[in-house]
Order: C-alpha cells, then structure tokens, then sequence
C-alpha cells in the first residue's frame, strides 16, 4: 500500500513477546496522482486487473495457469450444461475484503485500488473491481454480508443510508453485465453488540437491532434480485451452561426465524432461506451444530418447508463429519439447497476456508449434487480466502480456477462412474436382499416383530455376506 505508515510495537510478557503491526490507514487514491483530501474518489482510470484476459476453457493439456482445464460451461453433461450444474459464486468477503491477516500477523494484502479507507468511495471502488473480476472470470453469481459491501455509520438511519447507495451502484453494474447474487447475508457477528449472539443475546435490544439487520438485508437481497438468503449463527451459542439458558436461547432463535419468514412472505421475496450449520468458532458450541442438529430444530419449531441447509465443507469436517456425510444427511432429507465450496487442512483443527483441490473429496461432492438433481436455485459459493501469503493480485484468479476445475472434474468422474455402473451396482446387490417379499414387507412398514420371529424360526442362523468396501473403493478410485 503506496504512503501508508507501519508503527510497530512490541509487548513484552514473562513468557511471550507480541509484535503487533498497525498500518495507519491512506487517505489518498492508490493510483491517482491528483490531490485529494480525507477519503478516495471513486475514481479509477483504466482496468483494475490489467494484463489478466478473460478466462477462457483450454482443456487438460493447457499449461496455461489463466485458463480452465476441466470446467467448460456451455459442455452439457448427464444432461444438463456444466455452468447449470455448477452455478458458481464469488464470496465478496473472502475476495475483497480478506487481508491476510490473522490473531498472530498484521494484513499481507495490498491490492492496488485499496486506499485504506472505510469510505463510501472505496466502497464503490471495491465494488466495480469485484464486477471486473467476475466478468474476467466468467462467473455470473456472488454473495455478500451487508457489512462487506459497506461501511457502518453512526446510527441505523445512516449504516441503511450507505448500504441503500451501494446498492443502487451494486443494481447499476449487474444490469451491465448480467450478474445476480446467489445470496445475500446480514453480518451478525462481528460488532461487538453481538459478543453473546444476535438472536440468541440475552439482551432484547440487541435482538432487535439484529432484526432489524435482517429486515433490511432481506429487503436488499430481493432488490438485487438474489435466489437465497443465508443465515450463518457464528455467535448463536454459548461458552459456557453456566450463565446460559439454552431453552430459552432456542425459542428464541426460533421466533426469530420464524419472524424473517414472515417479513421473507410480506415482502415477496420468493428466495430460499438457507441455515449454514458450524459446530463452533467463535462460539465453543453453536447451536446448529451439523446438517442433522439443523434438521432436528427446524422439525421441533415447526420450520421443516421453509429453510434448506447451505452446507460448508469445511464446517463438516469441524463437526467430524465429511463434507459428503452432511451433503447425503441434508439431500436425503429434502434440505440440500446450497454448498459453501472449501475445504480445511486435516492437520489443523479450525476453520481454515481453503480452495477444495481434493479430487476424489470433489467426486464425492459432485455425486450428492447429481443424485439431487442439481442445486438450482442454490449453487456453490466459494466461502474460501487466499493463503496469508499469497500476495499477488493474480492469486485471486489461480484460486478460482482451480476450485472451479476441480469441482468440474469430480462432475466428469461422476459421469464416468455412472456410466460404467459397477459400483451402483455393487451397492444394489448388498441390499438385495430386501428385494424379496419380506424385504419389501420391512420397507413398507409392515414388517411386525412375530411374522419376523417365525421368518427366523424358519430360516436359521442368517449368512451375512461381505461388504467389499476395498472392491467399493478400488471402483472409485479408478474414476479419478
């Protein structure tokens, strides 16, 4: 970042030295040599990532890293086009407003239009850059919290105020160029007023407010025409039973949802409302732990028709769970409406939000999506960041070619599993079994414990036959 300033200190502790790093914030234009006073034009002359082409499908042979090896959108397989499969999304937070920097390091990115303001006009700045990238990029979807996309004000009238005039610019360039949000969220978690939860806070006033958060953010999400609408609880839990009343914190919860139904309806936002369950961080336990906690809530409150479950792989495996355990948990139960696209590092237990580049983890991601018949009207958001050292511009392209690759390819391994049939047909004959009259008398819920009894008087002892999981997996892996 051009002008800027570090001050650097250093704390010092019987047992640890903290070096914390403090960038004064820029009041000028990155790239304008004009004189200009407090906070940015809106200025900006020329292409915001200049010598990057659009990204283009060149096929697996391509070397070129700016280019798509996999993912060809207008390619129809199983019968629909990859792009309608896939439905990608870029994640404004993660892509714009990521810094690189974590509870040990100061920021790491400086990208070029950043001038180190909260101001409206880097706002605006912020958001052409973002439309730049996803036309460059051949993406038609993103997602958003309103506190990304602009800054706070001093009261409620004024942060409205500055969300509603982002906005209007946010309608003027999808208009433009075609782009519509896949979803849109209200930042529940990140000021202060909600260290003990939004809608779980002991506080009635902080319930409110967070209402009236959401009100506002539902009213801007169908404005700009967005197919979902996501709600992601990272304080709605506790740290301790102690001085928590889970009851009362639940029905709570609760009312509240219930409440953005009923405005969701007033308005006539036609969107799904999606709940992203996370086990916990920042919370020890966030009340909606995994797609099946979700599941049992939405069913004891009456909400089962209304929500569907945006599921994060990355969150899954906080949960002890594979990212295809709560895809299969949510599509069997009709939930399955979105997927937050990433992955964590399997040597480190936090929510680490990495690009998914594991081929066989997309294969087993792609066969819940086909086996759903697709994920319309949600589809997969890439909920990931660059690495803290990744520092180029061009990183935030290589990141999303390669997580769109690679999903492209677990779809193409899915076609290819499909239509060699071995391994379905593997699983068909462990259960075949319960093809025969009684299996089918089980099934239909008619199986009553004494006709079972005689069944079993009459057969003997039962020979159970393998279950070939090596077979099972051998099949698999030969698709990759």
């Amino acid at each position: 970042m051009r002008g800027s300033k570090l001050l650097v200190l250093l704390v010092a502790a019987p047992s640890l030295c903290l070096y914390a790093v403090i960038a004064a914030q820029q009041t000028c234009p990155a790239d304008l040599d004009s004189k200009c006073e407090g906070a940015a034009s809106d200025d900006w002359e020329g292409e915001f990532f200049p010598g990057i082409p659009k990204i283009k499908y060149e096929g697996p042979t391509s070397k070129n890293p700016l280019a798509y090896k996999w993912y060809n959108a207008e390619e129809v397989i199983l019968g629909k086009k990859m792009k309608d499969w896939m439905r990608f999304s870029v994640a404004f937070w993660h892509t714009f407003r990521g810094t690189g920097g974590d509870p040990f390091g100061a920021p790491t990115k400086a990208w070029p239009w950043e001038d180190g303001t909260n101001s409206l006009a880097m706002a605006k700045r912020r958001m052409r850059a973002h439309f730049e990238f996803m036309e460059k990029l051949g993406v038609d979807r993103w997602c958003f919290h309103d506190r990304d996309i602009a800054p706070d004000g001093k009261t409620l009238e004024e942060t409205n105020a500055n969300l509603d005039e982002i906005v209007e610019l946010a309608k003027q360039l999808q208009s433009e160029t075609n782009i519509k949000p896949l979803w849109g969220t209200a930042q529940l978690f990140m000021h202060p007023r909600y260290m003990h939860g939004a809608a779980t806070s002991p506080e009635v006033k902080v319930y409110a407010y967070a209402a009236a958060q959401v009100k506002k953010a539902l009213e801007v999400t169908h404005y700009l025409g967005g197919e979902n609408y996501v709600f992601w609880g990272g304080r709605e839990g506790y740290q301790t039973l102690l001085n928590t009343d889970m009851k009362r914190e639940l029905d709570h919860l609760a009312n509240f949802l219930q409440a953005a139904v009923d405005y969701k309806k007033k308005i006539g936002f036609k969107g799904t409302l999606l709940i992203e369950p996370k086990p916990q961080e920042p919370t020890k336990h966030q009340y909606d732990w995994d797609v099946a906690t979700a599941f049992a809530f939405l069913q004891k409150y009456g909400l089962i028709g209304e929500f569907k479950i945006n599921v994060e792989c990355n969150h899954a495996t906080l949960s002890g769970h594979s990212c295809h355990h709560e895809l299969e948990t949510a599509r069997i139960n009709g939930l399955l409406g979105n997927i937050d696209a990433n992955t964590g590092d399997p040597q480190v237990g936090w929510d680490t939000d990495q690009f998914m580049t594991d081929i066989a983890e997309a294969t087993l991601v792609m066969s819940s999506v086909v086996k759903n018949g697709g994920l319309a009207p949600g589809g997969f958001n890439f909920d990931a960041k660059l690495r803290r050292e990744s520092t180029d511009v061009e990183d935030m392209f290589l990141a999303h070619i390669s997580g769109m690759d690679t999903l492209a390819r677990g779809l193409r391994n899915v076609a290819k599993l499909l239509e060699d049939g071995s391994l379905d047909e593997l699983v068909r004959k462990r259960y075949q079994s319960f093809d025969s009259e009684i299996g089918a008398l089980i099934e239909a819920g008619k199986g009553d414990f004494e006709t079972l009894e005689r069944k079993v008087l009459e057969w003997g002892e039962p020979t159970v036959p393998s279950g070939k999981q090596e077979l099972a997996e051998m099949l698999f892996q030969s698709a990759l």
